[in-house]
């Protein structure tokens, strides 16, 4: 069974977890595919827009942490080893190159990415979902900081998404105490953008991505860029680089494709470019 599912529709990168008898937590493979298909979105002129959603009745669970890098194909087998101490780096290289990289690949794919939230969403599974720039959630979806359950400070990037989003005084209270916050809640603080029936959950994410396949992809790329830096700059240089992306974008054929339908008083016809 693919761990992974991929398929390309009307110019939407669908991007499904497919571990539901484990609630979709997230395995090393898996995270290595989202990753990839991640950046081959962002590099696609075919792909306008990404949905990341999931089968089952999770969205993700977090990360597996029994799951490790896949053996060499080539090695013969080789009995198991006496567990290795941990040395000083290991975690922190680990929290790098592992749930960072994840969020990481989502904030900065080139592409507007919508989570399709179809049930809980835990750890750096709700990490997951949050770093998506839009959220849809099914209704009875939830969103678990459950890193204070076990004794961890959070990580993929909790600390960072978290007060972004709900200023710092909310994230601590999801982060001090680890409550679930169902998907209506989680629309009223501001983590959700819409909440709807289980059944049209695909539907709406679909209705959605197609909007933003058929919108001109480099402005949307250009305006994540602005969003997401906005919210570690000063005023001088937001501004600064507001003007240089206008500039930029002015270059592609659908800015000026845009003017000329205002223009002309038609609606325009974006291709992406």
């Amino acid at each position: 069974m693919d761990e992974v599912l991929h398929r390309l529709e009307g110019g939407v990168s669908w991007i499904t977890l497919n571990r539901p008898e484990a609630m979709n937590a997230v395995t090393w493979e898996q995270r290595e595919h989202v990753i990839a298909l991640l950046a081959e979105a962002s590099a696609d002129p075919a792909v306008r827009a990404v949905v990341l959603t999931a089968t089952g009745a999770g969205f993700c669970a977090g990360a597996d942490l029994r799951s490790q890098p896949p053996a060499t194909p080539t090695a013969p087998p080789a009995p198991a080893p006496a567990p290795a101490p941990r040395l000083a780096g290991d975690v922190s290289r680990m929290i790098r190159l592992g749930a960072q990289r994840l969020i990481t690949a989502v904030l900065d794919c080139e592409k507007p990415v919508i989570a399709a939230v179809n049930g809980t969403a835990a750890g750096i599974g709700a990490h997951l979902a949050l770093a998506c720039d839009l959220v849809i959630a099914a209704e009875g979806a939830r969103f678990i900081e459950v890193f204070v359950r076990r004794g961890l400070v959070p990580d993929g990037g909790g600390a960072y998404l978290l007060p972004r989003l709900l200023g710092p005084q909310k994230a601590k209270e999801l982060l001090f105490f680890g409550d679930a916050v169902p998907a209506e809640e989680a629309a009223r603080l501001g983590l959700v953008n819409k909440v709807v029936p289980a059944d049209g959950l695909e539907e709406t994410a679909r209705a959605w991505a197609e909007r933003l396949a058929a919108g001109p992809t480099r402005a949307l790329a250009l305006t994540k860029q602005l969003v997401n830096a906005s919210l570690d700059s000063d005023r001088a240089t937001a501004l600064a680089a507001e003007a240089t992306a206008q500039e930029l974008n002015m270059t592609t054929a659908d800015a000026n494709e845009g003017v000329a339908s205002f223009r002309e008083r038609r609606t325009p016809k974006y291709r992406g470019h």
